[in-house]
């Protein structure tokens, strides 16, 4: 049975703890507001210029002057997995839900003999993901929105991607994040970046009659490299939303239980606290009675 001075301390500690959730609650609040706004003002845009690359895609698909980004290189041996995670922790299961979903994808490429490499955005998803895939990690990225997502770091991400395709290291490339949903609920999101997924075309055949100036191929050629950053700012932005809304939530459990916790010690210090005194007494009464 701890003692009354231990029981005191655990009560500080708890009630420090208690303190520091707490904190930690409010500023991921008024993070999330921030990073809800910036990641729902992004879904219109990429998502138009996806469906209107689609578009363009979706005439040009097969034909031998596609532009690469969009054929592909014929081959679908190499996949490079983008994993898009936190630098801190604290913040529940966001990490670890990406971790092992690409743990997963990983396991399933690997088992039908696929090489796979994985382009970790973040430090705690290389950290987690380096103990089993270690041999299949490439240099990565961290320390990025430290003062909010920018396009520019978007953009360095997307080069470095574009780069690794122009020089064959890859066939396809895929990004893994958390889309969020609201401050509890995120969804693990698996995106085909490169090559472009064009929408397939109807049976029928029947498309509408559009002329391009300049031509499709022109047009791809230019905004595909551009779609390919924006898509990446879209899932960097979504991630960050469902990082500070995910803390907020663990923070939020967290203060909770450390009040639940500081409740039961309270008690138990008081029951014991009542038990010495009482005890004490008895003592005292029974020396006096033996006098």
């Amino acid at each position: 049975m701890p003692s009354l001075k231990d029981l005191r301390l655990r009560i500080a500690s708890v009630k420090s703890t208690r303190k520091i959730t707490s904190a930690m609650k409010m500023v991921a609040a008024s993070k999330l507001r921030r990073a809800q706004t910036a990641a729902e003002a992004a879904r219109p845009y990429a998502e138009r210029l996806e469906r209107m690359l689609g578009t363009l895609a979706g005439s040009l698909a097969g034909n031998a002057g596609a532009p690469r980004m969009l054929a592909g290189t014929g081959s679908d041996q190499v996949h490079l997995i983008v994993m898009v995670t936190a630098d801190r922790g604290l913040c529940g299961g966001f990490n670890s839900t990406i971790t092992r979903n690409v743990r997963r994808l990983t396991t399933e490429l690997l088992g039908k003999g696929k090489t796979v490499k994985i382009l970790p955005v973040g430090r705690k998803g290389r950290e987690a993901i380096k103990r089993d895939y270690g041999k299949n990690l490439i240099e990565g990225f961290e320390q990025l929105g430290r003062k909010g997502i920018t396009y520019p770091e978007a953009n360095a991400i997307a080069t470095r991607v574009i780069k690794l395709f122009e020089d064959g290291e890859f066939d396809i490339c895929t990004v893994v994040y958390n889309r969020f949903r609201s401050a509890i609920s995120q969804e693990v999101t698996r995106q085909q970046l490169i090559p472009f997924p064009a929408p397939a075309v109807s049976a029928t055949g029947d498309k509408a009659a559009f002329e391009y100036e300049p031509a499709e191929e022109e047009i791809l050629t230019t905004l595909l490299p551009r779609n390919l950053a924006v898509q990446v700012f879209r899932s960097m932005l979504e991630s960050q939303a469902s990082e500070h809304g995910a803390r907020m939530t663990a923070m939020d459990n967290a203060t909770r239980n450390a009040g639940d916790m500081l409740n039961r010690l309270t008690m138990q210090y008081n029951r014991s606290r009542q038990a010495q005194i009482t005890k004490e007494l008895i003592e005292i009464i029974s020396g006096a009675e033996a006098v």
